[in-house]
């Protein structure tokens, strides 16, 4: 999980592979060193970062001013800083998903 789940002071980075206009919201896996997330938002307007943060805060159960896209707000490839989160609890919140 190392390579796409790094610490970072005050929280932790994720590199999200973002698949905008999909059938329903889901982590999917991991591919290339990132962690695969299909939303249904249509990536227009920043609908489809707006429905990444709102995915990421229900998800780890955060609020969403926790969750920042710090790279990547015009690509599909995203760095995303969580505030207040240690490796080891995103790890285990995403084990679940990730099949782990």
């Amino acid at each position: 999980m190392e390579s796409f789940l790094t610490p970072a002071p005050g929280g932790v980075r994720l590199k999200i592979r973002l698949s905008p206009r999909a059938s329903r919201n889901g982590i999917t896996g991991l591919k290339a060193g990132a962690l695969r997330i299909s939303l249904t938002a249509v990536p227009v307007g920043g609908a489809a970062n707006a429905a990444l943060v709102g995915f990421l805060s229900k998800f780890f159960r955060i609020r969403k001013g926790a969750v920042t896209i710090t790279s990547g707000r015009a690509s599909r490839d995203k760095r995303v800083f969580i505030e207040g989160m240690t490796v080891e609890e995103a790890a285990g919140a995403l084990s679940g998903s990730l099949g782990e």
